[in-house]
């Protein structure tokens, strides 16, 4: 294991404080609040912790309330709405300052058969074909900021390989459509509630600047706001994030100030593992 993914697998693991009360540190990724996937990430951390074992993550949605400060850590709040037959339902609160900065609702299930169907996988080159985004990166470091620059350059605890690069410093309109295989940079333990972590982290990569596209505009843009308010997932099979998933995004539709972004996690052979959506603010700034 990198020593790069060992550092993201310990920020997504908590302190547990109290009863239903837990502890996270926070991340400065150089975006000046915290990342969100980190806040996904973590929360269904302490949800997780007070469900049975026999139980895993079938469902979350949440709303990002205000931004995180990434100079002090994170309390998680964890109420226990209900524990039915097969079922429990947590209800999380991510705390700092005194008030909340996001809340969760995360359902879990014992794995049950039933129906079976799902949507095909979009055909395109597999990840062995491809550049990393850190590649793609280096390739444009003489453009780059400084501390721009550093961030995109230095090793990654997930290695990304879009299918077609989208130059965030001279975009231009395109369909608002976005693939990419994604793998943690290294062997991970075999605990499947960790991968659960970790594809929620990954979820808030690159998702919501898919809604720009068609207007030839990049989250770069200064005069531009572009934040998150809700993120849904919905995790169907079981996977491994330690090996080659497609996340296939598209942006349906973007009014009032607000883009709505859908993503969907492919093994390599296929197996549709996850499903994501998420609505965020793409305006103008308000002078």
């Amino acid at each position: 294991m990198s020593k790069i993914l060992k550092n993201l697998l310990d920020l997504l693991s908590l302190e547990q404080i109290e009863q239903g009360l837990f502890r996270g540190n926070s991340q400065d990724l150089g975006i000046g609040v915290v990342f969100g996937g980190q806040v996904l990430g973590q929360a269904l951390c302490a949800a997780r912790h007070t469900v049975p074992d026999e139980r895993s993550v079938h469902s979350l949605h949440a709303y990002f309330l205000h931004p995180g400060d990434t100079a002090n850590p994170i309390i998680y709040e964890v109420t226990n709405l209900r524990d039915g037959r097969t079922i429990s339902t947590r209800q999380i609160r991510a705390i700092q300052h005194g008030r909340p900065i996001f809340t969760m609702i995360g359902s879990f299930n014992t794995r049950t058969k039933g129906f079976e169907h799902q949507a095909l996988m979009p055909d395109v080159p597999g990840p062995d074909q491809l550049q990393s985004e850190q590649e793609y990166a280096f390739g444009m470091r003489d453009k780059l900021p400084v501390e721009l620059c550093n961030r995109f350059i230095c090793d990654k605890p997930i290695d990304i390989r879009p299918v077609q690069f989208i130059n965030p410093l001279e975009p231009e309109a395109c369909e608002a459509k976005r693939y990419a295989w994604i793998r943690a940079n290294g062997v991970m333990p075999d605990v499947a509630a960790i991968h659960n972590y970790m594809l929620a982290y990954a979820s808030d990569v690159n998702f919501l600047p898919t809604a720009l596209q068609p207007h030839g505009r990049s989250f770069f843009d200064d005069d531009l706001q572009v934040a998150t308010i809700d993120h849904s997932m919905w995790f169907h099979q079981p996977f491994r994030l330690d090996e080659w998933l497609l996340y296939a995004v598209d942006s349906p539709a973007a009014s009032s100030g607000h883009g709505l972004v859908r993503g969907q996690f492919f093994t390599q052979d296929g197996v549709l593992v996850a499903s994501t959506a998420q609505e965020g603010v793409i305006r103008p700034l308000v002078s």
